[in-house]
């Protein structure tokens, strides 16, 4: 069985569980952990870690679901009616629409905190466990996703320069995903290649983004598993530079990465190039 399908399997027998009364608290709790989604982050750190050191790859599953459960927590509040109001997550309806927006706000915190209580018990060192908790909570807290989180709701309907909108979604995009390889090489013991790994998902998460600007505007409902067409008031690259030239942006950010992937050793290279090709293209498709 594949690493992710092994992963997949992870995630479905350690969804949280709890004690109590509450009518529909558990199945809201499993709701968007099991609506799928492209499982991006898991994957990136999985592949670093399958780079150099493949017996590691089922202590690394702990890992990794604790980035799912963090990133899932940030779709769920980024989808509620005080932020961007979306009622399609994933293909299937959002929290707040399936249940209310109590449900959502207190599932997300569950879910957000779940992902340390995981950490915690990783099968790994106490060094290595203090490491991947601070690389997840600076990256997705208030040095990271969050602070993106808040100056994108601040600042919409008021336009931001090109740098400010990179600030912007490095932090609030990027910087999970540059966390998600470091902490793979954190997990095989490559301090030298953390460094380097976490500047390429810096530039990967920008273009993550762009992408999905592109996307936004070319994509059917269907496709994307989200609503479409729904950032026209929000700052991103579409709205300020116009599809043409995202597109070129994007062209430009994806031959960065594949001239970054051939500073990497050899193994590092291919098990990126086999994750990555698809989505570093994406914008073409």
């Amino acid at each position: 069985m594949a690493a992710m399908e092994q992963f997949e399997q992870f995630l479905r027998t350690h969804l949280p569980n709890v004690e109590g009364f509450h009518p529909h608290y558990e199945a809201a709790l499993h709701a968007m952990l099991l609506a799928g989604g492209k499982r991006f982050r898991p994957a990136l750190l999985l592949s670093v870690v399958r780079a150099y050191n493949t017996l590691l790859i089922p202590n690394a599953y702990h890992a990794a679901y604790a980035l799912e459960l963090l990133h899932t927590y940030s779709l769920i509040h980024d989808d509620l009616p005080l932020m961007d109001n979306a009622d399609l997550r994933r293909g299937q309806p959002t929290l707040h629409v399936q249940y209310n927006d109590v449900t959502a706000v207190l599932v997300g915190d569950a879910l957000n905190t779940y992902a340390f209580e995981v950490l915690t018990g990783a099968p790994f060192s106490d060094r290595i466990r203090v490491k991947l908790i601070r690389e997840l909570a600076h990256n997705g807290g208030l040095h990271g996703m969050v602070l993106g989180q808040i100056i994108d709701c601040h600042f919409e309907n008021q336009p931001l320069t090109l740098d400010e909108i990179k600030l912007l979604h490095i932090n609030k995009t990027a910087k999970l995903i540059a966390a998600s390889l470091k902490m793979g090489a954190i997990i095989v013991g490559k301090e030298t290649v953390a460094t380097k790994l976490y500047d390429f998902g810096l530039t990967l998460g920008l273009l993550f983004q762009v992408q999905d600007d592109i996307l936004d505007v070319t994509q059917s409902v269907q496709e994307a598993g989200k609503p479409i067409n729904n950032d026209g008031d929000k700052n991103g690259f579409v709205t300020l530079l116009g599809l043409s030239e995202a597109l070129q942006k994007a062209d430009m950010l994806a031959a960065d990465l594949f001239q970054q992937m051939q500073t990497f050793e050899t193994s590092l290279q291919h098990e990126l190039d086999v994750l990555l090709r698809h989505y570093i293209n994406r914008h073409k498709d």
